[in-house]
């Protein structure tokens, strides 16, 4: 804001605080403090409070899920801050607290400024300054453990591959009393509903595992060019459900993805020349609310691949995706010598009773003979 400046008026957003502003006589600032936090305007703000692209509650989706709800604004009018490029001094220090911790703002860098259209496309005006903030997300920052984890299961083996135990943290009554409860408990409905309820702490479905989210990879049938992946996510937080979920995975034969059933799709190239990064997420008013911890608290899709004789085996767990992210946050993945193996296989060590009975049998008539 400056050593001087002022914040006088706002449109398409408030601040939280408006600070001393005893030395004004008169017309009195929005915001007189130093260093103001400014939040978002709820949808449905008077017209003459708004601006475009604003007023959307704190509440914005991806770029790839929803452009026209991807950005919000917001217009300050600062008093006593410079009236030309020469004069005008950058803001420091920004904080972006939404939509939880873990972000990290850098220092505002002048770039071009930016040119603004008129209505009718016949008249181009040019700001006198504009400034970018870049602001990253950690997932080490936003929380001490992880969110999620990855679960694993085949058709060409019984063995279903749970999250990592402890993958998120361990059950802990002794000192974290309540932290979960079971599924069975005669107690669940009145620990949903208990004190934590007010503060959206969260209560977690006890499991191996205790993430909130998990992610099972279910590859499930094998056709002659296709072959079949049934993605399941689930939510064990009794206190939370998520609206507009999105969900990040790498696996090379995404570049021959044939269809997908009840998830939007939009292939993702983090590199030139290489596509095995996709991101799904639901279908709106169907399923892209996952709902909290209960019988509701899944959504569910199926993905059809189409086969490269070149590179597709069931063979060293390549089915099974890299790495997953929901969310945002990275997922907590079985270690590689778990997968489910295909039957046979020369891989994995097996420990064979037939060798030590066959040598047993040639001692015995051995001995018959002698």
């Amino acid at each position: 804001m400056g050593k001087k400046g002022s914040n006088w008026n706002m449109m398409g957003g408030q601040t939280t605080e408006q600070g001393d502003c005893s030395k004004y006589k008169g017309n009195v600032p929005h915001c007189c403090k130093k260093d103001p936090t400014v939040v978002d305007l709820l949808p449905g703000t008077p017209y003459n409070q708004q601006i475009a692209n604003c007023c959307k509650g704190g509440v914005i989706t991806s770029w790839v899920q929803d452009p026209a709800n991807a950005a919000s604004s917001f217009q300050v009018g600062v008093g006593a801050a410079g009236t030309t490029n020469k004069t005008v001094r950058v803001p420091k220090n920004f904080t972006l607290k939404a939509p939880g911790p873990g972000y990290t703002c850098g220092p505002a860098k002048i770039v071009k400024p930016t040119k603004f259209v008129s209505p009718d496309k016949r008249r181009i005006t040019q700001a006198m300054m504009t400034w970018n903030v870049t602001c990253t997300y950690s997932q080490f920052l936003a929380q001490k453990t992880p969110t999620c984890c990855v679960s694993l299961s085949s058709f060409y083996n019984d063995t279903i591959v749970n999250c990592p135990t402890c993958a998120c943290g361990c059950q802990n009554n002794i000192t974290e009393p309540g932290s979960c409860v079971s599924e069975t408990s005669p107690y669940l409905a009145s620990a949903v509903s208990g004190p934590g309820k007010s503060s959206n702490t969260p209560l977690l479905q006890c499991t191996s595992h205790m993430c909130p989210i998990r992610v099972h990879w279910h590859v499930k049938l094998n056709y002659k060019e296709y072959w079949r992946v049934k993605v399941t996510i689930t939510n064990f937080n009794y206190r939370m459900n998520y609206t507009q979920w999105s969900l990040v995975v790498q696996h090379p034969n995404f570049d021959n993805l044939t269809q997908l059933f009840s998830f939007n799709y939009k292939s993702l190239t983090p590199y030139a020349g290489l596509n095995d990064t996709a991101m799904v997420w639901g279908v709106k008013f169907y399923n892209d609310l996952l709902s909290e911890a209960g019988p509701l608290g899944n959504v569910q899709s199926e993905l059809l691949f189409h086969k490269d004789a070149s590179t597709f085996t069931f063979e060293k767990g390549w089915a099974f995706p890299r790495r997953i992210y929901f969310n945002g946050d990275n997922c907590v993945m079985p270690p590689p010598d778990a997968y489910p193996w295909l039957p046979n296989s020369g891989f994995r060590p097996v420990i064979s009773l037939l060798q030590p009975v066959m040598i047993l049998t040639s001692i015995v008539l051995l001995s018959a003979y002698m």
